[in-house]
């Protein structure tokens, strides 16, 4: 309880005292309290906004340097794309370059019979689309558009080429699947898969380009095998493969090859390439050599004078020299007796060695 108070006041040179009752002093205090209270809280919701304001602002500045340092990011990872885009296409203009200095032009026509696939409408759809949706992707997409454009261009020249070859053993009256079964002996190694994704999985593109390339392969080495070139540099052929007088008996006989005359130690080419299975003699041959060519092909080079240091196990190219002409074995003169077996079974040489008119002729 507030007890009563007297105040002395001035007025006009007299003295006044008031006196003010202790309701009057209690209802004074609780509006004062009432004021106070209703600043304090009114500085004090002022304080809460300030602070929810710098926290509002702090969370946006973190907003702002995120979206920033995003920003920064998707642009470098845009230059990156740019940057390897011009790599990958300096590559495949590299690669492309290379091919055509040591394979030659590829073609792009489109030739009736071919099963080559066309990518190119529907590579150039993807290029738009990519583009549409990824823009900065565009160089990517024309990249893989043209590096597909030029697997099918070099499928397309392995099939062109091993049609050719297929041509040319045919002609020599040899099969050309058979030269490709041939070429499939035993075989073996680690396993070393080829893939073209990430998932290990191979683009049928590409492995069409594979199998054509192998074909080609089998076909070439195959026909580079057979007898093309010619054993010896000399004018002509004393005596061809079949029915002969002998010379020795003059009585009807076989000739199971081409004699070949000419001077003494003349150089004797491999006709193709091959791995020399003989070197000796041979009754009636005198002194031999044999070369495998695989495929079941072998050719004998015989009444040799010398061997030029050959010896089995050689690997040996079409027109390396091997030996040198002489007059060895059942023979009149010197001369070469040329000999073209198929498993075997002795063959006209005369159709392998005329067949291409690219027969070589060594000089000695």
């Amino acid at each position: 309880m507030f007890p009563d108070r007297e105040f002395i006041m001035r007025s006009q040179g007299q003295v006044r005292f008031i006196q003010i009752s202790s309701r009057v002093q209690m209802a004074a205090a609780g509006a004062a309290t009432a004021l106070l209270t209703v600043w304090l809280g009114t500085m004090g919701a002022a304080a809460v906004a300030k602070v929810y304001a710098s926290h509002e602002q702090a969370v946006l500045l973190n907003r702002e340097a995120a979206v920033a340092k995003s920003e920064s990011r998707v642009q470098a990872y845009r230059d990156n794309i740019s940057e390897t885009t011009a790599d990958l296409a300096r590559r495949q203009k590299f690669i492309e370059q290379m091919v055509e200095a040591h394979i030659g032009g590829l073609p792009d026509d489109k030739k009736a019979g071919e099963t080559v696939s066309d990518s190119s409408g529907e590579a150039a759809k993807t290029v738009r689309k990519v583009s549409e949706v990824l823009p900065e992707a565009r160089g990517l997409a024309q990249i893989e558009a043209e590096q597909l454009a030029f697997v099918e261009r070099l499928t397309r020249y392995a099939d062109r080429r091993s049609a050719s070859a297929s041509a040319a053993i045919r002609k020599l009256g040899l099969n050309p699947n058979a030269i490709i079964a041939g070429s499939n002996g035993a075989e073996g190694g680690p396993l070393m898969r080829l893939a073209t994704s990430a998932d290990g999985s191979l683009d049928p593109r590409f492995q069409r380009m594979g199998m054509s390339l192998a074909r080609m392969d089998a076909l070439e080495n195959g026909l580079a095998s057979i007898p093309q070139v010619s054993p010896a540099h000399v004018a002509y052929v004393s005596s061809s493969y079949g029915y002969r007088r002998d010379p020795f008996t003059g009585g009807a006989a076989f000739h199971a090859g081409l004699d070949f005359p000419g001077p003494r130690g003349s150089a004797i080419y491999a006709a193709a390439k091959g791995t020399v299975s003989f070197v000796g003699r041979r009754h009636g041959y005198g002194n031999c050599i044999e070369i495998n060519h695989g495929n079941g092909l072998m050719t004998r080079y015989a009444h040799l004078s010398g061997f030029k240091k050959t010896h089995v196990g050689e690997h040996v190219d079409a027109g390396t020299v091997i030996g040198a002409m002489g007059s060895t074995g059942r023979s009149t003169g010197p001369h070469l007796h040329f000999e073209v077996r198929i498993h075997g079974r002795p063959v006209n040489p005369r159709p392998f060695l005329e067949a291409n008119r690219n027969v070589q002729q060594k000089d000695s």
